[in-house]
């Protein structure tokens, strides 16, 4: 197991953000986390990268073999060391910055070769950032944005790359560029927790997949069986 959630509980003041959220993520799979606007799911990627602390229960880290490591206390700086990095919902890229100085920023924990060596798979991988590498990230569109995004999040050299609303506010032509792009970074050996409004689409690329309510989730199972599930069909899936 690379990642496990137990009895994670998290609050806002007086507001239950989760509710004993139980979740696993083993190594080399996309698992995809659906449910609708305020479910709770952008609260528990914040939760896994450090940026909020549960109330009451545990994220353990396991990875290659080793003993497990309590994560739930550690400061963000601390998960990415670890090998979890986050693309965080709306990109939030360094608008005045170049695509260069964002993409050093993503790797700013690691030797200068590893960033050099880091920012040409980024190059392979996203060949119009290679293209306009001195522009400023502000300009870029919002498909490019998304790509400089996760670029960023991938100089960490991360084992779990955490992606939140990847499609968001993007057009249908891009939102399957950036899919493709998921799958073949997953196909590279980094395990993917992408949580996404578009379910058809993330449980179209996932290997296992939860669904979340309220802070809770209410169903798991392997996502090709979560696409048939009449639930899921009928409030997730149009019917």
């Amino acid at each position: 197991m690379l990642l496990s959630v137990s009895n994670l509980h998290v609050r806002y003041g007086g507001i239950a953000a989760l509710q004993g959220v139980e979740l696993q993520i083993e190594q080399g799979q996309i698992v995809a986390l659906i449910g609708a606007n305020g479910a709770g799911k952008t609260t528990l990627l914040k939760t896994i990268s450090g940026l909020l602390r549960p109330a009451t229960g545990t994220i353990s880290w396991g990875c290659n073999g080793q003993a497990a490591i309590e994560c739930h206390r550690m400061r963000p700086d601390q998960i990415v060391r670890l090998g979890i990095s986050q693309v965080p919902e709306g990109r939030q890229v360094f608008a005045e910055l170049t695509i260069t100085e964002n993409l050093r920023l993503g790797g700013y924990q690691q030797p200068h070769g590893a960033v050099r060596e880091e920012m040409e798979r980024c190059f392979a991988l996203f060949p119009v950032l290679a293209e306009r590498r001195n522009q400023r990230a502000g300009t870029l569109s919002g498909g490019e944005q998304q790509m400089l995004a996760i670029g960023r999040a991938l100089m960490a050299r991360p084992k779990l790359l955490l992606l939140d609303e990847p499609s968001l506010g993007l057009a249908p032509l891009i939102v399957r560029k950036i899919f493709e792009i998921i799958r073949q970074i997953n196909s590279g050996g980094t395990t993917v927790f992408l949580v996404e409004q578009n379910a058809h689409m993330a449980l179209a690329s996932a290997h296992r997949a939860y669904v979340m309510q309220t802070g809770q989730i209410i169903l798991a199972d392997e996502a090709k069986k979560l696409l048939d599930n009449p639930l899921v069909k009928e409030a997730y899936l149009g019917g």
